[in-house]
């Protein structure tokens, strides 16, 4: 199982004609990139069941893909399509309010994440309690998949130390973060190769330790 070279050229060509009438007269290109990319979320959903207790095989593909149509309402972009795939899977699709699994299918930017963005206050304010209680054990399941704190994204952070957290805590970094994120990219080449399946289960494998540690926080 893989990402079809046709899906990539496909995506390539309609970031460089990105209005509807082309997407109209290329629409059978379209749904074969989307049916293209709806069975490999439904492979990647298949052998995480096998790892994952979050994740059971009723999940529906096409509930955790997002759509290719762009909301340009409040955007200075106003091309109407996105030139990527994008799907999260979590038990609720792409809705729950939790940690997922997020894939972006892009020809040069296709990476992999797990984590949870933005929780909401409830659910962020668990998670920083979980590790100020307990960063060791956060640093273990890390460690576990191969990872290091300082490789979780830090492209969500608060400037300053949230409120009731003291800015010489030893782990203060980590509580500044609003979300909680582990992601890898991936080469073009490697989503082509009849490997891929493979290459997306292993990354997400080496980032379950991480997302169980979440789910502990959360009690979920």
């Amino acid at each position: 199982m893989k990402i079809e070279k046709s899906t990539f050229d496909f995506l390539n060509n309609l970031k460089e004609n990105n209005n509807r009438e082309w997407f109209q007269e290329n629409k059978p290109a379209y749904e074969a990139a989307l049916a293209n990319v709806t069975a490999f979320i439904e492979a990647i959903i298949l052998e995480l069941s096998k790892l994952d207790p979050h994740i059971n095989t009723d999940i529906s593909a096409k509930k955790c893909l997002f759509r290719i149509y762009r909301d340009v309402r409040f955007s200075k972009n106003k091309d109407p399509y996105k030139s990527w795939f994008a799907a999260g899977i979590s038990i609720d699709g792409r809705k729950l309010a939790g940690p997922e699994y997020y894939i972006h299918i892009e020809p040069e930017g296709t990476f992999l994440a797990v984590g949870y963005w933005r929780p909401e206050k409830q659910h962020l304010d668990s998670i920083r309690q979980e590790i100020d209680y307990s960063a060791e054990e956060l640093f273990k399941a890390l460690e576990k998949g191969g990872w290091k704190a300082e490789e979780m994204s830090a492209e969500d952070r608060l400037q300053r130390p949230p409120a009731g957290y003291a800015a010489d805590n030893p782990n203060i970094d980590l509580l500044k973060h609003r979300s909680f994120i582990l992601h890898k990219n991936i080469s073009r080449k490697e989503m082509e190769s009849p490997k891929a399946l493979n290459t997306v289960i292993e990354t997400y494998s080496s980032m379950i330790p991480f997302k169980d540690f979440i789910h502990q926080a959360i009690e979920q």
